[in-house]
């Protein structure tokens, strides 16, 4: 029998198929009562759906990670296809098929290694490359950011897209440090190198996608830093020395480029390149978000729904 992909679902069909979910909560509607939200997911993509009078007796039974069989209708809420679940139960992991959902990159994450690889070459900065290529020639470092996504829910969420936003932003970089003759593009391509590299350690990738200990009490800005100190102190060993005011200004780059105290950076960019570097971040991880929210939308409407976290809608594309 053929299979039910969620991203071959559409509005209004009755569902019958077998899911994992990768986030479930019991939430109140405003009358009180209790519902089920589940994320579900297969190697094509993730819906969401709700379950309507339910208890904590059933939140108990369906975890992260379990994979359930639901009888659900779709429908289009804002805009947003969702599944109104009418039954589901649990389904054994031995009777399901591994490969439906394996997540598939949807990027070439050999040949964008490449290009990090190529971009690390080049750069003239003997401290700043002795850096860099610590980190580019550790294996364990090399598969993580092959498979990882830049976030659970945000920007370039998929196996592969923390890559993609690497690789995006070390152009990007190159080409703003053509434009403005008096930035510093090597310390501007190793910072959008390394400026995530603190998400390997926050994000635990063994099975679910999920937040390590150290994740969720320190984050990705400061492990990002305490990354760069160990290899600071593994070039020691080896004899080899970079300048101390080259080691500040790039982790000044990965602890500023959130922007903003209020959003998790623990000091605002207060070098040329850590201004410039977060408003490039900021525009490719936006851009992200924004496609993101035409290609969810499955209405014929001009315009997406209202995202609060961009704070906007978007125009669809005509073509």
């Amino acid at each position: 029998m053929t299979r039910t992909f969620v991203a071959s679902i559409q509005p209004q069909m009755q569902i019958d198929e077998v899911y994992r979910i990768v986030d479930r909560q019991l939430r109140a509607n405003r009358q009180g009562n209790l519902y089920l939200l589940l994320q579900l997911q297969d190697n094509t993509g993730t819906i969401s759906a709700m379950r309507w009078n339910a208890d904590e007796k059933m939140a108990e039974k369906f975890n992260k990670g379990n994979y359930v069989r639901i009888n659900a209708a779709s429908q289009v809420h804002n805009g947003v296809l969702q599944l109104i679940v009418n039954q589901l139960q649990l389904v054994d992991e031995s009777q399901i098929s591994k490969e439906d959902f394996e997540s598939a990159s949807r990027v070439d994450v050999d040949e964008l290694w490449k290009q990090v690889g190529e971009m690390l070459h080049e750069l003239k900065d003997d401290g700043l490359r002795a850096i860099a290529m610590l980190f580019y020639e550790d294996p364990s470092i090399a598969d993580l950011l092959r498979t990882a996504p830049a976030g659970i829910k945000a920007h370039h969420a998929y196996p592969g897209g923390l890559l993609e936003h690497i690789v995006s932003l070390m152009s990007l970089a190159r080409g703003v440090a053509n434009h403005y003759l008096d930035l510093n593009e090597d310390m501007l391509v190793v910072g959008a190198f390394l400026h995530d590299i603190g998400k390997l350690e926050e994000l635990a990738f063994d099975g679910e996608l999920s937040y390590t200990d150290s994740g969720q009490l320190l984050g990705h800005l400061i492990q990002g830093v305490q990354m760069i100190d160990r290899r600071i102190l593994e070039l020691k060993t080896r004899g080899i020395h970079v300048d101390s005011e080259t080691v500040l200004q790039l982790q000044h780059i990965i602890v500023s480029h959130h922007g903003y105290l209020e959003h998790g950076s623990p000091k605002v960019p207060m070098t040329l390149e850590a201004i410039v570097f977060h408003y490039l971040d900021e525009m490719d991880a936006k851009l992200s978000s924004a496609r993101a929210m035409v290609l969810a939308d499955r209405t014929k409407d001009r315009w997406t729904p209202y995202n609060p976290t961009l704070g906007r809608k978007i125009l669809k594309p005509t073509s």
